[in-house]
């Protein structure tokens, strides 16, 4: 996580939700405006289509973040995450990443053997092929997202407790703590949403400056819809808002202005 900023922090971040029933569908679509500082830096959206994998139909999930103005001048950002998901087991069967931030590029393409626990890492940049073994129930880093809004333990987290899962991320499996931190009405451009809160645990260092620097908000109600995230960065900080939306499964619970 040294240099993927914008969505890989968004979706590091909002893995932090769940329910016991799925809280998405085909058509679900986000779109966030990500401030740095006070300068609006870029955008980054989230999908689910139906795609194919194996001939059955599955979710075909997709998140793009690109930076915009003044921002793309000296820091470009063009991303792209994707994974197929079945949708009975929610395992994924198959990521994408492509991106390119202030000329960091990555070009792979990793597909799961859900029988034999490993998954094939082709790396198009630098022409390699590797295999990896993974944990049973892993996660690539977009499959957790959805993953984790439909797991069953959210509502018995009392404050304090986390949600730990796999998760493979450059050619590892890592643990990824999920620390519940309490519920808080929160004032968006749609009028004010009941959420849960939670802090991601992740590495400190160059990026982020401690263990618990991000912090994310999602809706609590059926659709568990992140709705905010804020990082103290090693340098500045960097705060995402939900801008739009469509094709919710559920009611979006809004309390009026």
């Amino acid at each position: 996580m040294k240099k993927h900023l914008f969505l890989l922090s968004l979706l590091i971040s909002f893995s932090s939700f769940a329910q016991k029933e799925s809280a998405y569908g085909i058509g679900e679509w986000f779109k966030f405006r990500i401030h740095y500082g006070l300068v609006t830096a870029g955008f980054a959206t989230l999908e689910v289509k139906e795609g194919v994998q194996n001939n059955k139909k599955v979710f075909h999930t997709i998140g793009n973040g690109y930076t915009t103005g003044m921002t793309k001048l000296f820091f470009k950002v063009d991303d792209d995450y994707q994974s197929y998901i079945d949708k009975a087991t929610s395992k994924p069967y198959q990521f994408i990443r492509k991106i390119n931030e202030g000329g960091y590029t990555k070009n792979q393409e990793g597909f799961f053997n859900q029988d034999k626990n490993t998954v094939l890492v082709k790396d198009y940049k630098n022409n390699t092929e590797n295999t990896f073994p993974v944990s049973e129930n892993v996660q690539d880093i977009v499959s957790s997202f959805y993953y984790l809004r439909n797991h069953p333990n959210i509502d018995k987290l009392k404050i304090g407790e986390s949600i730990i899962i796999d998760m493979f991320f450059d050619g590892e499996v890592v643990k990824f703590r999920l620390k519940y931190i309490g519920r808080e009405l929160l004032s968006t451009k749609f009028g004010k949403v009941n959420t849960m809160v939670f802090r991601p645990l992740v590495q400190s260092g160059r990026v982020f400056k401690e263990e618990e620097s991000l912090t994310v908000w999602i809706s609590d109600d059926d659709n568990k819809m992140p709705l905010r995230i804020k990082a103290s960065l090693a340098v500045g900080s960097l705060k995402a808002d939900l801008e739009s939306y469509k094709g919710l499964k559920h009611p979006f619970m809004i309390i009026p202005n």
